[in-house]
Order: structure tokens, then sequence, then C-alpha cells
């Protein structure tokens, strides 16, 4: 009887203790049980900004969530093939997205068809920064200004040539917001990405293009091309001297290709607003700050809620830009 009563007794305690070791890994992991990862789809090619960013992300988040995040590219369509897995996903909490100005704003009226909606098959998570883009010309160019390009493209048969790394690419849609807004039109000359655009740019057979500082800054730095403005809504640090398209008399001119978080549509505001907070931890440490400036890109602290709205009203400019010049898919 003795015996029995010890065993039970140490059956007890390590029930005990088995229960409370249990209990420590879901109390530091909220909503995320220990053993099943979370999936971080990006819907784009490795080596990209989407794919770099989710790469600086997702082992900090992993860390934070006690869980795994593992990257899934899943690329085509500009983000529209990895769009549509994610938005068909649980809205459990182990699905994110890497979404961006293509997939969530520009898609939608670029594309005739597409097999989700950019605003309504997701809930914003977090908005992780945006990049603007530089207008660049070469260094041996005449045109010194954002008049000096706009007076000269309105004085050529078909206007200046634009190098842009596709169709439908944020450089494209730059050309097509600054032809919008100031009435001057030109010829845009797409390439199978900024690689061979910049270079032609710099050989002089293209007169100008948009890009970001980390395809145009080196070639600035190194002389061969020259800044005319920045789409941003202000100065960039790097190019404290360059003005915005707004400030050379485009007014009201603002764009950026903005990179964020996704979760499928129904995700739980608990789960969202987990993620968001760890996120934003992250993204606000000096290691991350210092890389996303490196990609040439202003770090974003927006909520989700002012993410929603700030997509939608993306979604609405793009959509009468894209109508206006009469843009498709390729």
């Amino acid at each position: 009887m003795h015996r029995r009563t010890m065993v039970q007794g140490v059956v007890a305690t390590m029930a005990t203790l088995v229960g409370s070791a249990l209990a420590l890994p879901a109390l530091a992991q909220g909503s995320w049980p220990t053993g099943k990862a979370i999936t971080y789809i990006v819907p784009f090619p490795p080596g990209g900004n989407t794919d770099t960013l989710a790469r600086v992300i997702a082992p900090a988040l992993s860390t934070a969530l006690g869980t795994p995040v593992v990257i899934d590219n899943k690329a085509g369509a500009g983000g529209s093939v990895g769009s549509t897995l994610a938005a068909r996903a649980a809205p459990d909490g182990y699905t994110i997205l890497g979404g961006t100005i293509s997939s969530h704003s520009i898609n939608g009226s670029l594309y005739a068809k597409l097999d989700y909606d950019p605003v309504k098959s997701f809930t914003p998570v977090a908005m992780l920064g945006s990049g603007p883009l530089v207008l660049v010309v070469n260094a041996s160019s005449p045109y010194k200004t954002l008049n000096d390009v706009l007076a000269a493209s309105r004085a050529k048969q078909g206007g200046l040539s634009s190098a842009s790394p596709g169709n439908g690419t944020s450089p494209h849609m730059a050309l097509a917001l600054l032809s919008y807004q100031s009435g001057v039109a030109f010829t845009h000359v797409p390439y199978k990405g900024s690689g061979p655009a910049v270079q032609d740019v710099v050989g002089g057979q293209v007169d100008m293009m948009f890009d970001t500082t980390l395809i145009v800054g080196p070639h600035i730095q190194s002389g061969k091309l020259r800044p005319i403005a920045v789409s941003s809504g202000k100065r960039l640090e790097s190019l404290p001297d360059v003005p915005t398209i707004a400030e050379a008399g485009q007014k009201g001119f603002d764009m950026g290709s903005w990179q964020a978080v996704f979760a499928p549509a129904g995700t739980p505001k608990p789960i969202v607003d987990r993620l968001h907070a760890e996120i934003m931890k992250i993204v606000a440490t000096p290691e991350v700050q210092a890389r996303l400036k490196g990609f040439g890109m202003l770090p974003s602290d927006m909520t989700p809620a002012q993410l929603g709205e700030y997509q939608k009203s993306e979604v609405e400019k793009w959509a009468k830009v894209i109508k206006a010049a009469g843009i498709k898919a390729e």
C-alpha cells in the first residue's frame, strides 16, 4: 500500500511537471503552438526586394513567435500566382504574404482577370516600407531638370524614350503617372529586368528611366547617370540635393514601390495584431532599418487599418493611370 502511494505520488508529480513544461511554450507562443510552421509566401523569384525582405524578417519572426517561419517562393504574373495561393489559404495565422505595389494595387487594373481581389481577399498586416524611384538620364545628356525633360519630350515625336524592367512594373507606372499628370507623352521601352534597362541608359541608347537607388545609385555615384528628380513626397537622405517631382513642378506626385505583409481575409484580429506588433518590432531594429535604407526604402510605421486605407487609395490611383495610358499586361 505504501509502495502504491509512493508510485502514485511520483506519477502525479511527473504529470504536473510535464503539464507545466507543455504550458510554458504555449504561453510564450500565444496563438502559434509548437510544431506547425508559418508559411511566408513570396510571390516573386528569389533575390528580389520582396524575397530579401522576407528572409530578413522570417528568422526574427520565428524567434518572436516560437515557431518556424518558412519562405515559399511562388513567382509568376507580376505576383499574381503567389497572391492567389495566399488568398485561398486558411485564415488561421499560418500563412502570410509579401505583398507589393504590383500584386496589391497595380495588378487589379493591369490584368483582365485575377483569381483574387487585391483588397477583399486579404487582411492588411504590416507596411514594411516604400522605395522611392529616381528619374535618371545619361550624364552626358543635356537635360538637367524635370522641366528640361518635359520640354524635350513635348518637342520630340513620340516623346523621349524611357526604359523599365518590364510592362506594368513600378518604374513603368512611375513613367505613366508622370505622363498622366503632366500631359506629356513618352515612349516606353520595356526590358526583361532592371539590369539591361539601366545599361542602355548608361550607354545612351535610351534617354531616361525610373528605378530604385539600389539599381541606379551606383551609376549615379560613378558619374555615369544624372539624377533629375525622386518620386517620393520628400527628398532622399542619400540624394539631398535632388528635388522631388512635386517640388520640380508636378504637385501632388508621390509614388513609392512599397512592400507590405498581408494575411488571408478573415484572419482573426488578435492574430493580425500580434503579427503586426512583432513585425514592427523587427522593422524598428537598427539592423533592419539599415537594410531597408540600403534598398533605398523608407521604413513605415502604418497600422493595419492605415495600410488598408492606403492600399485602397493606391488601387484607385493606378486604375485611373492604367486606363488613361491603355496599359495591358504582356
